[in-house]
């Protein structure tokens, strides 16, 4: 009879433990801080009352699979934004390059017209023909003209 008193006292202490796991109290720390726990280090600690429940494994599974999908739609679409401002970076440092490029062939091109004492045209049968003095000072005009468009 005592050994079975014993047991029954052992299985009551037993869910009585794990009865007071599930208790929450709330009390203030001597920093005055606001704090939660199922021990409180100091009374008196205010107890609350809180239910839980059980997790639904499958709606929990299902929510994070929703997070994960929504984390990779986020981060793939950083990931195309970068890319694109780094093809519109690259972009325009070609067109810069481009520019100069075409600033420097003009200026080459202005200078020799301007070095040049006579200019020419080749014909299709291979023959040269060369400008006029007029014609001379329309390409060279053309020649500023283009220089100063590209190379502000």
């Amino acid at each position: 009879m005592l050994r079975s008193s014993v047991k029954l006292m052992m299985v009551a202490l037993v869910f009585s433990a794990s009865a007071a796991h599930a208790d929450v109290y709330k009390f203030v720390d001597a920093q005055g801080n606001v704090l939660y726990t199922d021990k409180p280090a100091t009374l008196p600690a205010q107890r609350l009352n809180v239910q839980s429940q059980k997790t639904d494994v499958v709606e929990a599974q299902a929510r994070q699979q929703a997070e994960m999908s929504r984390m990779q739609a986020a981060n793939q679409a950083t990931t195309q934004n970068a890319q694109q401002q780094a093809d519109k970076k690259a972009a325009n440092e070609l067109t810069e390059k481009d520019k100069a490029e075409r600033c420097v062939k003009a200026r080459e091109r202005y200078d020799n017209y301007m070095n040049s004492q006579r200019l020419y045209e080749s014909q299709a049968n291979g023959e040269r023909r060369y400008l006029t003095d007029a014609e001379l000072t329309a390409a060279r005009n053309s020649a500023k003209a283009s220089m100063d468009e590209l190379c502000k």
